[in-house]
Protein backbone atom coordinates (compact mmCIF):
# COMPACT_ATOMS: atom_id res chain seq x y z
CA UNK A 1 0.00 0.00 0.00
CA UNK A 2 1.14 3.30 -1.17
CA UNK A 3 1.79 6.82 0.85
CA UNK A 4 -0.88 9.10 -1.28
CA UNK A 5 0.53 12.38 -1.08
CA UNK A 6 3.83 10.57 -1.86
CA UNK A 7 2.34 9.24 -4.50
CA UNK A 8 0.84 12.15 -6.04
CA UNK A 9 3.86 14.22 -5.73
CA UNK A 10 5.78 11.74 -7.56
CA UNK A 11 3.64 11.72 -10.57
CA UNK A 12 3.10 15.58 -11.01
CA UNK A 13 6.90 15.92 -11.16
CA UNK A 14 7.26 13.64 -13.99
CA UNK A 15 3.87 14.61 -15.63
CA UNK A 16 5.34 16.09 -19.06
CA UNK A 17 7.52 13.29 -19.63
CA UNK A 18 5.86 10.76 -18.41
CA UNK A 19 4.31 8.78 -21.45
CA UNK A 20 7.68 9.47 -23.27
CA UNK A 21 9.62 8.01 -20.30
CA UNK A 22 7.69 4.55 -20.22
CA UNK A 23 8.23 4.03 -23.52
CA UNK A 24 11.38 4.56 -24.04
CA UNK A 25 11.97 2.15 -20.82
CA UNK A 26 9.77 -0.42 -22.05
CA UNK A 27 11.66 -0.15 -25.48
CA UNK A 28 7.78 0.67 -26.74
CA UNK A 29 6.26 -3.00 -25.68
CA UNK A 30 4.00 -0.90 -23.55
CA UNK A 31 2.35 0.34 -26.05
CA UNK A 32 1.62 -3.01 -27.24
CA UNK A 33 0.14 -4.23 -24.06
CA UNK A 34 -2.56 -1.16 -24.27
CA UNK A 35 -3.46 -2.38 -27.40
CA UNK A 36 -4.07 -5.72 -26.39
CA UNK A 37 -6.15 -4.51 -23.40
CA UNK A 38 -8.21 -1.98 -25.49
CA UNK A 39 -8.59 -4.73 -28.34
CA UNK A 40 -9.98 -6.99 -25.68
CA UNK A 41 -12.28 -4.22 -24.41
CA UNK A 42 -13.78 -3.54 -27.12
CA UNK A 43 -14.85 -6.63 -28.04
CA UNK A 44 -17.35 -6.77 -25.53
CA UNK A 45 -18.90 -3.34 -27.57
CA UNK A 46 -19.37 -1.12 -24.46
CA UNK A 47 -21.01 2.25 -24.46
CA UNK A 48 -19.46 3.47 -20.91
CA UNK A 49 -16.19 3.07 -19.56
CA UNK A 50 -14.33 4.08 -16.98
CA UNK A 51 -10.63 4.37 -16.96
CA UNK A 52 -9.07 4.55 -13.06
CA UNK A 53 -5.49 6.33 -12.47
CA UNK A 54 -5.37 7.61 -16.10
CA UNK A 55 -2.39 9.02 -15.84
CA UNK A 56 -1.72 10.67 -18.99
CA UNK A 57 -3.97 8.53 -20.45
CA UNK A 58 -2.27 6.21 -22.72
CA UNK A 59 -4.63 3.26 -22.00
CA UNK A 60 -7.79 5.89 -22.27
CA UNK A 61 -7.06 6.68 -25.55
CA UNK A 62 -6.15 3.48 -26.92
CA UNK A 63 -9.87 2.73 -25.67
CA UNK A 64 -10.99 5.88 -27.77
CA UNK A 65 -9.53 5.09 -30.76
CA UNK A 66 -10.46 1.28 -30.32
CA UNK A 67 -14.41 2.66 -29.06
CA UNK A 68 -15.27 5.34 -31.16
CA UNK A 69 -19.13 5.42 -29.80
CA UNK A 70 -18.25 4.43 -26.17
CA UNK A 71 -17.74 7.19 -23.62
CA UNK A 72 -14.54 7.05 -22.26
CA UNK A 73 -13.58 8.91 -18.98
CA UNK A 74 -10.35 9.33 -17.24
CA UNK A 75 -10.13 9.79 -13.60
CA UNK A 76 -6.86 10.54 -11.30
CA UNK A 77 -6.02 11.99 -8.70
CA UNK A 78 -2.94 14.05 -9.97
CA UNK A 79 -3.96 17.06 -12.19
CA UNK A 80 -1.17 17.46 -13.65
CA UNK A 81 -1.54 14.29 -15.03
CA UNK A 82 -5.40 14.78 -16.43
CA UNK A 83 -3.87 17.84 -17.98
CA UNK A 84 -1.03 16.12 -20.26
CA UNK A 85 -4.07 13.27 -20.86
CA UNK A 86 -6.14 16.49 -21.74
CA UNK A 87 -3.94 17.82 -24.31
CA UNK A 88 -3.23 14.11 -25.69
CA UNK A 89 -7.04 14.05 -26.77
CA UNK A 90 -8.60 12.03 -24.22
CA UNK A 91 -11.96 13.59 -24.43
CA UNK A 92 -12.91 14.02 -20.98
CA UNK A 93 -11.56 13.30 -17.61
CA UNK A 94 -12.51 13.70 -13.95
CA UNK A 95 -10.29 14.28 -11.03
CA UNK A 96 -11.12 11.63 -8.13
CA UNK A 97 -9.66 9.39 -6.21
CA UNK A 98 -9.71 5.92 -7.21
CA UNK A 99 -11.00 5.24 -3.25
CA UNK A 100 -13.78 7.94 -3.36
CA UNK A 101 -14.92 7.97 -7.15
CA UNK A 102 -17.56 10.64 -7.93
CA UNK A 103 -20.16 7.98 -9.99
CA UNK A 104 -23.36 6.16 -9.01
CA UNK A 105 -23.66 2.43 -8.64
CA UNK A 106 -23.41 0.41 -11.42
CA UNK A 107 -22.36 3.67 -14.17
CA UNK A 108 -19.80 2.06 -16.39
CA UNK A 109 -20.25 -1.26 -18.95
CA UNK A 110 -16.13 -1.45 -18.36
CA UNK A 111 -13.89 -0.08 -15.54
CA UNK A 112 -10.21 -0.03 -16.34
CA UNK A 113 -6.52 0.52 -14.39
CA UNK A 114 -3.40 0.50 -16.36
CA UNK A 115 -0.34 0.42 -13.97
CA UNK A 116 -2.36 2.05 -11.47
CA UNK A 117 -3.51 -0.34 -8.97
CA UNK A 118 -0.10 -0.87 -7.37
CA UNK A 119 0.59 2.87 -6.52
CA UNK A 120 -3.01 3.10 -4.68
CA UNK A 121 -3.44 3.51 -0.84
CA UNK A 122 -5.65 0.55 -0.27
CA UNK A 123 -5.73 -2.16 -3.41
CA UNK A 124 -8.95 -3.75 -2.05
CA UNK A 125 -11.10 -0.76 -0.90
CA UNK A 126 -10.07 1.03 -4.71
CA UNK A 127 -11.27 -2.77 -6.14
CA UNK A 128 -14.71 -2.32 -3.98
CA UNK A 129 -14.94 1.40 -5.53
CA UNK A 130 -14.41 -0.66 -9.13
CA UNK A 131 -17.00 -2.50 -8.77
CA UNK A 132 -19.37 -0.35 -6.97
CA UNK A 133 -19.77 2.05 -10.25
CA UNK A 134 -19.58 -1.35 -12.58
CA UNK A 135 -22.49 -2.35 -14.15
CA UNK A 136 -24.43 -5.72 -13.92
CA UNK A 137 -22.56 -7.77 -16.49
CA UNK A 138 -19.44 -5.62 -16.34
CA UNK A 139 -15.88 -6.30 -16.60
CA UNK A 140 -13.12 -4.97 -14.48
CA UNK A 141 -9.39 -4.97 -16.41
CA UNK A 142 -6.71 -4.48 -14.82
CA UNK A 143 -3.22 -4.14 -16.58
CA UNK A 144 0.10 -4.28 -14.41
CA UNK A 145 3.68 -5.05 -14.01
CA UNK A 146 4.82 -8.35 -12.09
CA UNK A 147 7.90 -10.40 -11.89
CA UNK A 148 9.04 -13.29 -14.45
CA UNK A 149 7.97 -16.69 -13.57
CA UNK A 150 11.75 -17.49 -14.08
CA UNK A 151 14.22 -17.67 -11.73
CA UNK A 152 16.88 -16.82 -13.76
CA UNK A 153 14.64 -13.91 -16.18
CA UNK A 154 13.29 -13.02 -12.62
CA UNK A 155 17.11 -12.07 -11.65
CA UNK A 156 18.31 -10.21 -14.68
CA UNK A 157 14.90 -8.02 -14.75
CA UNK A 158 15.68 -6.96 -10.77
CA UNK A 159 18.76 -5.77 -11.82
CA UNK A 160 16.79 -3.59 -14.62
CA UNK A 161 14.38 -2.98 -12.77
CA UNK A 162 16.49 -1.38 -9.84
CA UNK A 163 19.66 -0.18 -11.10
CA UNK A 164 19.24 0.32 -15.18
CA UNK A 165 16.03 1.72 -15.02
CA UNK A 166 16.20 4.24 -12.35
CA UNK A 167 19.37 5.67 -14.02
CA UNK A 168 17.84 5.89 -17.63
CA UNK A 169 14.72 7.30 -15.96
CA UNK A 170 16.55 10.08 -14.02
CA UNK A 171 17.88 11.04 -16.88
CA UNK A 172 15.06 11.91 -18.70
CA UNK A 173 12.88 13.18 -16.22
CA UNK A 174 14.96 14.56 -13.43
CA UNK A 175 13.34 12.67 -11.08
CA UNK A 176 15.31 8.98 -10.29
CA UNK A 177 13.79 8.88 -7.24
CA UNK A 178 10.03 8.20 -8.78
CA UNK A 179 11.40 5.21 -10.64
CA UNK A 180 13.31 3.78 -7.57
CA UNK A 181 10.00 3.95 -6.25
CA UNK A 182 8.57 2.08 -8.83
CA UNK A 183 10.77 -0.97 -8.41
CA UNK A 184 9.93 -1.14 -4.67
CA UNK A 185 6.19 -1.67 -5.70
CA UNK A 186 6.55 -3.84 -7.95
CA UNK A 187 8.36 -6.41 -5.76
CA UNK A 188 5.52 -5.87 -3.03
CA UNK A 189 2.31 -6.07 -5.66
CA UNK A 190 0.29 -9.48 -5.59
CA UNK A 191 0.59 -11.20 -9.43
CA UNK A 192 -0.82 -14.48 -10.72
CA UNK A 193 -3.71 -16.25 -8.67
CA UNK A 194 -2.70 -13.90 -5.80
CA UNK A 195 -3.87 -11.05 -7.36
CA UNK A 196 -7.34 -12.89 -8.94
CA UNK A 197 -7.75 -13.91 -4.77
CA UNK A 198 -7.72 -9.75 -4.32
CA UNK A 199 -9.77 -9.39 -7.26
CA UNK A 200 -12.23 -11.59 -5.95
CA UNK A 201 -12.89 -10.81 -2.79
CA UNK A 202 -13.76 -7.38 -3.54
CA UNK A 203 -16.85 -8.79 -5.19
CA UNK A 204 -16.08 -9.89 -8.65
CA UNK A 205 -16.09 -13.51 -10.39
CA UNK A 206 -14.14 -15.48 -12.65
CA UNK A 207 -11.44 -13.64 -12.52
CA UNK A 208 -8.37 -14.94 -14.86
CA UNK A 209 -4.76 -13.08 -15.91
CA UNK A 210 -3.09 -13.35 -18.98
CA UNK A 211 1.27 -12.77 -18.82
CA UNK A 212 2.60 -10.45 -20.77
CA UNK A 213 6.75 -10.53 -22.47
CA UNK A 214 7.34 -13.35 -20.25
CA UNK A 215 5.65 -11.65 -17.09
CA UNK A 216 6.91 -8.69 -16.74
CA UNK A 217 3.32 -7.29 -17.00
CA UNK A 218 0.05 -8.90 -16.68
CA UNK A 219 -3.55 -8.21 -17.69
CA UNK A 220 -6.04 -9.18 -14.99
CA UNK A 221 -10.06 -9.51 -16.06
CA UNK A 222 -13.19 -9.92 -13.97
CA UNK A 223 -16.51 -9.40 -13.76
CA UNK A 224 -19.46 -8.96 -11.70
CA UNK A 225 -22.48 -10.89 -11.43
Amino acid sequence: MQDPKDVKDAFAGIASRYAVTNHVLSLGVDILWRRKVAKMISRRIPINILDVATGSGDLALEIQKRCPKAEVIGSDFCEAMLQQANKRGLKRTVLADALNLPFPENRFDVVTVGFGLRNMADWSEALSEMFRVLSSGGCVVVLDFSLPESVVCRKLYRFYLHKILPAVAGLITGKRSAYQYLGRTIESFPSGKDMCSLIESSGFNHAKFHSLSGGIATIYSAEKN
